[in-house]
């Protein structure tokens, strides 16, 4: 059997098969391999059919058998054991050198266990976060990739061939870092997700309940979002969702839908991430739970019975409003990459890893689901500042902040009279008002601790690091906790 393939790619759902078919149309023989080997057969003679240079396989071992030597295999299976499974069954037919690709959505610790068990046996494992849906992977993805740092310029041709490419022609793929890096930059991307869509869902909904606007008007208005400083590709969508009406009724869709949010963990990730190092990613955090809300439906349908809001009418210059929900959704969407990226900088201290956050930047410009314009002006904030602590901090971003500012505080404060729930709005503002704060309360918090526990506290009249405890009663003897946690 002839070793002419350049890489194999396990898995074929629509994801899977249509980054094969990309990879084939950048000259790239590929094997086609699936544990239900009959999707095989049905893939070669529907949307591969005719193309000599994607090859099916029956078994792991026909596969191995035609691939190149160092072997190259990309997984594109359902994260967690499936993975787990396929690095076990792949081992004995592999030999040092050889390479295993996770291109699914695993969690990064995964891919740190899964980098070190493999380097162990001589081979070699990247974990790449993959974003843009089908029709990313089909034309060109947003490709995350980290790992064993020998295995990148194995991949590096490949991947950076297939990837979306910025209106520069700059590739949306760059290596990340060693180990799990890679899948914790995806992680964080799909955290910033989340909080975009929240953030659109509740201008969406004050528009809608607050101002009275008909879906038809806000699908004009995204119009005109997408045109200037929001321009992404999730205001896109919304837009075209807004103006979607179904072709046998005329009926809008959107109104058609039951208002319960799914999701498949990544945002959950990303804030218990933000816990564990001490990073307030609030907004991801709010946009989480947020969708944990919605699916309360049936208590929330009891509850709307029994609880009451304001009686709110809208009485303002709506045009005017619309523009203040403009500006409180770009602050919003900026503190919301600043804490993405304060997280990222923290994983890097805590991981060692060397991320280089102008090219992540550069990463999610296209092909990705956060891509927008916007984040041109994040990789040219770092690569003013490489150094930069945060986004709020860059000379742009500052200015915006302060132009939108007004408008986020009258929107935030007219959804509360209209009790209207924007809690993203809400948590994105106090994190900015608490960022830009010289003393917060947490004077009076240690105090408390150090009243009932003993926890001890540090004083503005003497040096950081040195620690105090007050016998607050006089009862309560001077001996102190021995651990300081702030």
């Amino acid at each position: 059997m002839e070793q002419t393939a350049d890489i194999a790619l396990i898995g074929l759902a629509v994801m899977g098969q249509n980054l094969i078919m990309n990879m084939n149309d950048h000259g790239y023989t590929v094997v086609a391999y699936n544990r239900t080997t009959s999707k095989v057969d049905e893939f070669l003679n529907d949307a591969a059919k005719g193309r000599t240079t994607i090859l099916g396989a029956h078994s792991i071992e026909e596969m191995v058998k035609l691939l190149k030597r160092p072997r190259k295999i990309m997984l594109m299976v359902k994260a967690g054991k499936a993975v787990d499974e396929f690095i076990e069954t792949l081992l004995p037919y592999l030999e040092p050198g050889d390479l295993i690709i996770d291109g699914g959505n695993s969690h990064f610790p995964d891919t740190i266990r899964r980098t070190n068990y493999l380097e162990s046996k001589g081979l070699m494992f990247i974990g790449t976060g993959v974003s843009g849906g089908e029709e990313g992977a089909r034309f060109g993805p947003s490709m995350m990739p980290g790992g064993s740092v020998a295995a990148w310029p194995l991949v590096k041709d490949i991947f950076q061939a297939v990837c979306a490419k910025t209106p520069e022609g700059e590739a949306c793929c760059e290596w990340v870092g060693r180990d799990g890096a890679g899948h914790f930059v995806k992680m964080t991307h799909n955290g910033i997700e989340y909080g975009d869509m929240q953030l659109i869902c509740e201008a969406y909904q004050l528009m809608k309940e607050a101002v009275g606007m008909s879906n038809e008007e806000m699908h004009q208005v995204f119009t005109e979002w997408n045109k200037g400083e929001l321009d992404s590709y999730l205001i896109e969508i919304t837009r075209d969702i807004l103006g979607y009406k179904d072709p046998a009724t005329g009926e809008q869709v959107v109104d058609k839908i039951l208002d319960t949010a799914g999701q498949k963990g990544t945002g959950k990730w990303t804030s218990v991430s933000s816990l564990d190092l001490g990073i307030p990613v609030t907004l991801i955090g709010e946009a989480v739970y947020a969708r944990c809300l919605s699916a309360m439906k049936e208590d929330r349908v009891a509850a709307s019975k029994i609880l009451s809001g304001p009686k709110f009418q809208f009485t303002g210059d709506k045009k005017a409003f619309v523009e203040d929900i403009r500006q409180a959704l770009l602050a919003s969407k900026i503190v919301s990459y600043a804490q993405g990226f304060m997280l990222l900088r923290e994983a890097a201290k805590e991981f060692k890893w060397d991320l280089h956050y102008g090219e992540i930047a550069m990463m999610w410009r296209e092909g990705c689901i956060i891509r927008s314009a916007f984040l041109g002006k994040i990789k040219a904030a770092f690569a003013n500042n490489p150094e930069l602590s945060n986004l709020l901090l860059d000379e742009y971003f500052t200015g915006v902040i302060e132009r939108c500012q007004a408008s986020w505080r009258r929107v935030v404060a007219k959804a509360v009279e209209a009790g209207v729930p924007v809690p993203a709005f809400m948590t994105a503002l106090a994190f900015f008002d608490g960022y830009r704060s010289e003393r917060l309360p947490a004077n009076l918090l240690q105090a408390q601790r150090d009243y009932f526990g003993a926890h001890t506290y540090e004083r503005i009249d003497q040096p950081r690091g040195k620690f105090f405890h007050t016998n607050w009663t006089g009862t309560g003897g001077n001996v102190s906790a021995g651990v300081y946690t702030v």
